[in-house]
């Protein structure tokens, strides 16, 4: 595909783009630009691209490396040690929960899925009214979400679902139950179905292809292998960031570093963001920085069909159900949106419970076998407060989210949904993905076994790759982080524009979510930076 197939992101540093780090050139021990953004993802992309539009020198901080398509050769074994934070291997503290998070420029824009939902309205209902967040309603919103559906090629996907993903159409006309087509961020799908691997055709419009690329040609400074350690400050303002460059393992790599700024963003997600700020000390008077952060806790139902379904190849996610996300209120027992999951080699047998012969067997059977997902809305009932970002003794963060009766007894719930569609749609067997669960043959039975599971962490699987809060946006300083602005509460000269600012879960893929909250911020902040008006290209 190499030769065939332009990659913009050689022919840019061909041109001269200014990158440096990670082998593209040493970075200087002192640097200074107008706006210092931390991270490269959706909150990071859009940011970059408003604000290098508004004439402001920009410096942009990536843990990870800069790949691009003609290094994307759809290989889990280079993919997950290359793209994705601690190898696609992040954990909670307890470990009983396994996060997705992108660790590349483009962070997770470039490796997941491209599904794409606005935030649905009864969460921005919810913020307004518990939060205090007026400018954040249905409305208003919309024209910022148009906004980056054009920048990013957002739509109605014209392709056929794949075998995995028919599983849950066949099922929900069985049950009666909606099943609508997911919006993607694509343009020119090959339908190659290896998207959280990279695209090797840049179809799919993430930050590394988009608004990371716009910036750079404004002139926008890219560092890559670059950890922000440390935030330097003074009473009301910071001075400048410390960054220590890192090999591709995350080690040491060099001699540290420091950028001054008059303004930073960041944007490193719900994990890095919070850890950030506490290893900074900054001033924190009401104990918010890193609590409250949620996952869409996600539980899986994995179904043997006698015919072949191939879930490696087409679009990864589709199709999508809402029906058990609508029938309880916001704040009522835990809903659940149904979707469809891409069964890689890798990923599969990571993620799917057992050992030995039976588990050899799962895999054997791995070209029939489809895998159904349940995304928990969590962060809404009183016995959904999230998780804690911690640090550990190195400065490295954690999050600490207990999976407690409340979140299970959704999962329970979700297991059973997932098993009864997988039926309807014909399958053979089911196996909910439990340490003490088997293959069901029958409906009857699997909804028994189900109802008699022991709920508890470490037996059900749970994981996720929607990492949200921890910062809060708020109106109130005591409830939140951020002013409804996106700057610091406390520091003027600090932003916060990534999914870290969200008061609770989205109750859907949040990339869309982020990409409109950063328009609105960063176009604010380009009129009180640069005294410019701004829009997406």
């Amino acid at each position: 595909m190499s030769s065939t197939i332009k990659d913009p992101i050689q022919d840019g540093l061909a041109r001269g783009w200014k990158v440096l780090g990670g082998g593209h050139g040493p970075i200087p021990q002192e640097l200074e630009c107008d706006v210092l953004i931390v991270g490269s993802g959706a909150g990071a992309g859009i940011t970059a691209e408003l604000l290098a539009k508004a004439g402001l020198r920009l410096i942009i901080v990536e843990e990870g490396p800069l790949r691009s398509s003609s290094q994307f050769r759809q290989r889990e074994s280079e993919a997950y040690p290359a793209l994705y934070q601690e190898s696609a291997a992040r954990k909670t503290a307890d470990k009983a929960i396994n996060i997705l998070q992108g660790r590349c420029v483009g962070g997770s824009t470039t490796v997941n899925w491209t599904s794409s939902f606005r935030t649905p309205a009864p969460t921005l209902a919810w913020w307004q009214q518990q939060f205090g967040l007026r400018e954040l309603g249905e409305a208003q919103m919309a024209p910022w979400f148009e906004q980056v559906e054009r920048r990013l090629h957002i739509g109605e996907w014209g392709g056929e679902p794949n075998g995995n993903n028919q599983v849950l159409r066949r099922g929900g006309r069985a049950l009666g139950i909606e099943v609508s087509t997911i919006r993607r961020n694509v343009h020119g799908c090959w339908n190659l179905g290896s998207c959280g691997m990279g695209c090797p055709t840049n179809a799919k419009q993430s930050m590394l292809v988009t608004t990371i690329p716009a910036a750079l040609e404004l002139g926008a400074t890219l560092l890559v292998q670059s950890r922000a350690t440390r935030l330097e400050w003074d009473s009301t303002e910071l001075q400048r960031l410390h960054c220590q460059p890192v090999a591709l393992n995350g080690d040491p790599d060099g001699p540290a570093f420091s950028i001054r700024a008059k303004h930073f963003v960041l944007a490193g997600g719900a994990i890095n963001t919070p850890a950030l700020l506490l290893r900074s000390g900054l001033p924190d008077p009401h104990e918010r920085v890193g609590q409250r952060t949620f996952l869409h806790p996600t539980v899986i139902s994995a179904a043997q069909f006698e015919e072949r379904i191939e879930g490696w190849a087409g679009a990864p996610q589709s199709l999508y159900s809402d029906h058990f996300l609508e029938q309880p209120p916001l704040d009522g027992p835990m809903g659940y949106k149904l979707e469809v999951g891409p069964t890689h080699p890798v990923l599969l047998a990571s993620t799917m419970a057992g050992h030995g012969q039976a588990f050899g067997a799962v895999l054997k059977a791995f070209p029939h076998s489809q895998a159904m997902l349940a995304l928990l809305r969590d962060g809404f009932h009183p016995d959904s407060t999230g998780g804690r970002v911690r640090l550990r003794s190195d400065g490295s963060p954690v999050l600490d989210y207990p999976l407690n009766a409340y979140v299970l007894e959704g999962a329970r719930r979700a297991l059973l949904s997932m098993a009864e569609l997988q039926f309807a749609a014909g399958a053979r067997s089911v196996t909910p993905v439990h340490e003490s669960a088997r293959a069901y043959e029958s409906w009857s039975q699997a909804r028994d076994a189900i109802r008699a599971l022991p709920m508890q962490p470490y037996l059900t699987r749970v994981v996720s790759a929607h990492v949200m809060g921890g910062c809060a946006m708020s109106a109130e300083p005591e409830r939140g982080v951020v002013r409804p602005d996106g700057r610091h509460w406390q520091i003027s000269n600090l932003s916060v524009h990534d999914g870290s600012l969200f008061p609770t879960s989205i109750g859907a893929n949040p990339q869309v979510s982020v990409y409109a909250q950063a328009a609105r911020l960063s176009t604010g902040l380009a009129k009180v930076l640069a005294g410019k008006s701004v829009a997406l290209a």
